[in-house]
C-alpha cells in the first residue's frame, strides 16, 4: 500500500496522553509502585499465562485474510495435554525486550500473518480492528469490529497510543491491497497478530478505561489494514524522522530547547525562518500515460502532497539540505537561516 501523507495541525502540548481510545474518564487515586520490582512480578505472570493458555494454530494453516476474532486462546486445564490442532502460546511467541522509563520489559508477540504491505512507524495513524482483555480474567475492555484510524503518537491535539502499540504495530505490515463492495472495504493479506504486554508498556498506575484496573498486563489480538504518514506539525519533516537519536521517543528532542519538541515545532532551531521554509522545494510531474514512472526520492527527501489528473501524476516534495557540509541539516542549525522559498526580487 503506497502511504499517503497525513498532516496534522500544530499545538504545542507536550502532554502524551496514554491511551488506546479517547476515554473520558474519571481516574482514582492509585499508590505508584516502583517500576523494577512491577516488572518483576509482570514477569512471572506473562510467562504464567503464556505457559498454561494455549490457541488454534491449526486453523490458520489454511484459508486467507483471518479475523482477529478467529483467534480463540484457551487455558490448560490441570493435568490436560494441550489438544491437536493447537499449540502452547509459550512455544509459539516472539520474545522482545525494551528500555522504558528506565526499566528493562520483556513482551511477547504471537504473529499470525505478517502482511505483505508497507509498515508503518511509531509516529504514524494506523487503520486498526482488535480487542483488548486482561491477562488476569479475561475481561475485555476495549474492541473495534469496524476499522478505525488511530494515532500511534499523540500531539496533545490528538491522543496517543501505549507505548506497546508503538512497539508492537510496526512490526508487521499492512493490507498489500483492498477492494470497496457494497459500502464494504474488505483487506487482503493484512497484518494479524496478538500482543502481551507487561503493565509497564501499558496503562502501568493508570487505567486506560474503567474495566481496566491499575497494574494490569494486557493481551490484544489486532489486524493492521492501513497507515498513513505523519507529519503532525506540518513542517515537511515527518515525525518520524523528529526521532534524531532513534530511540522511539520524539518527546525527548528538542533542538532549540524551548520545551516544544521538534515533532510539534514548526521552527526547529528558532532561527526565526521555519522548518519548512529551510527545506527545498521541488515539483515533479510525472505522465503515466507516456510510461513514466515515480521518481526515486533521495533519502533527505520527503514528500508533501500528491494530485493525479487523466494518468498526469503531480508529486511535491521538499529536501533537508546541509548548505555547510558539516553533517547537520540547516533546519537543525540556528546559525543557518536561509529561506528556500523566499521569491527573489
Amino acid at each position: 500500500m503506497k502511504s499517503i501523507k497525513f498532516i496534522v495541525c500544530l499545538l504545542l502540548v507536550t502532554v502524551f496522553v496514554i491511551s488506546c481510545k479517547d476515554d473520558d474518564v474519571t481516574v482514582p487515586d492509585v499508590v505508584v509502585r516502583d517500576r523494577g520490582e512491577q516488572q518483576l512480578a509482570d514477569s512471572d505472570s506473562l510467562v504464567a499465562y503464556l505457559s498454561t493458555h494455549y490457541y488454534n494454530s491449526d486453523f490458520f494453516l489454511t484459508g486467507t485474510n483471518h479475523k482477529y476474532s478467529d483467534i480463540v486462546i484457551t487455558e490448560l486445564a490441570a493435568g490436560e495435554d494441550v489438544p491437536a490442532g493447537h499449540t502452547l502460546l509459550l512455544d509459539a511467541v516472539e520474545t522482545h525486550s525494551t528500555t522504558y522509563e528506565d526499566t528493562d520489559y520483556d513482551y511477547y508477540v504471537l504473529r499470525l500473518n505478517q502482511g505483505a504491505g508497507d509498515s508503518p512507524r511509531f509516529t504514524d495513524q494506523v487503520r486498526m480492528r482488535y480487542e483488548g482483555f486482561t491477562l488476569v480474567d479475561g475481561t475485555v475492555f476495549d474492541s473495534l469490529a469496524t476499522p478505525e484510524d488511530l494515532f500511534l503518537t499523540g500531539s496533545g491535539f490528538t491522543p496517543g497510543l501505549i507505548r506497546a502499540w508503538q512497539l508492537v504495530v510496526p512490526m508487521f505490515n499492512c493490507a498489500d491491497s483492498f477492494m470497496n463492495s457494497g459500502g464494504i472495504t474488505n483487506y487482503n493479506n493484512f497484518g494479524l497478530g496478538v500482543m502481551f504486554v507487561p503493565s509497564g508498556i501499558g496503562y502501568f498506575s493508570g487505567t486506560g478505561s474503567g474495566s481496566i484496573a491499575s497494574y494490569s498486563n494486557l493481551v490484544f489480538k489486532f489486524e493492521l489494514l492501513q497507515y498513513e504518514e505523519v507529519d503532525h506539525d506540518a513542517d515537511g519533516i515527518p515525525s518520524y524522522v523528529e526521532d534524531l537519536d532513534a530511540n522511539l521517543d520524539v518527546f525527548e528532542d528538542d533542538t532549540d530547547e524551548d520545551l516544544a519538541p521538534n515533532y510539534i515545532d514548526q521552527d526547529d532551531d528558532n532561527d526565526g525562518v521555519l522548518t519548512i521554509n529551510e527545506l527545498v522545494p521541488t515539483t515533479y510531474t510525472v505522465d503515466t500515460n507516456m510510461g513514466e514512472t515515480e521518481p526515486t526520492l533521495a533519502s533527505n527527501e520527503y514528500e508533501l502532497n500528491r494530485s493525479a489528473s487523466n494518468g498526469i501524476i503531480t508529486i511535491n516534495t521538499v529536501t533537508a539540505v546541509d548548505s555547510d557540509n558539516n553533517g547537520t541539516p540547516d533546519y537543525l542549525q540556528e546559525d543557518i537561516a536561509i529561506n528556500y522559498n523566499e521569491e527573489e526580487e
